[in-house]
């Protein structure tokens, strides 16, 4: 596929991933993952509470419980309970990676992440890149009208 395409491609699965987000109950940050293979959305995923918990992500002080799944996580945990193999396919993540959820995505055998926002820690963007998973960051403001 040529790059023009794949960015067309990668631009509305991001928007998708955004309008996913919205599903989260998280007041700080909503986050929004989509796993595609082969033009198919195979998983998906937001920020969230384990199932069976309060949709309650943050305590009274205003941080984040222990106990939130991250999007990746999610989309990720989901796939693995379908008859999906998420070997060589594309996350799309409103936001990137952090530590935890690369060390999943590179076990999954995600091949590439298209993520729109950074994650004020990269080091989880530096873990992929070392793994051999690309990574391309493609701000909203430059995928509106694709």
């Amino acid at each position: 596929m040529d790059s023009e395409k794949q960015r067309v491609l990668d631009s509305r699965y991001l928007r998708m991933a955004r309008i996913w987000s919205e599903n989260s109950y998280c007041r700080r940050r909503q986050v929004g993952a989509l796993i595609v293979k082969n033009k198919m959305i195979i998983s998906d995923g937001y920020n969230g509470t384990p199932s069976g918990f309060d949709n309650v992500c943050e305590g009274e002080s205003g941080d984040t419980l222990p106990y939130v799944l991250h999007a990746e996580a999610n989309a990720i945990t989901k796939v693995a309970r379908s008859n999906n193999s998420s070997e060589g396919a594309t996350l799309y993540v409103t936001a990137s990676p952090c530590m935890e959820c690369s060390k999943l995505i590179i076990q999954a055998g995600i091949r590439r992440v298209v993520f729109s926002e950074m994650y004020r820690i990269t080091d989880g963007l530096d873990l992929l890149r070392a793994a051999g998973v690309e990574t391309i960051c493609l701000p909203f403001e430059s995928i509106e009208n694709d």
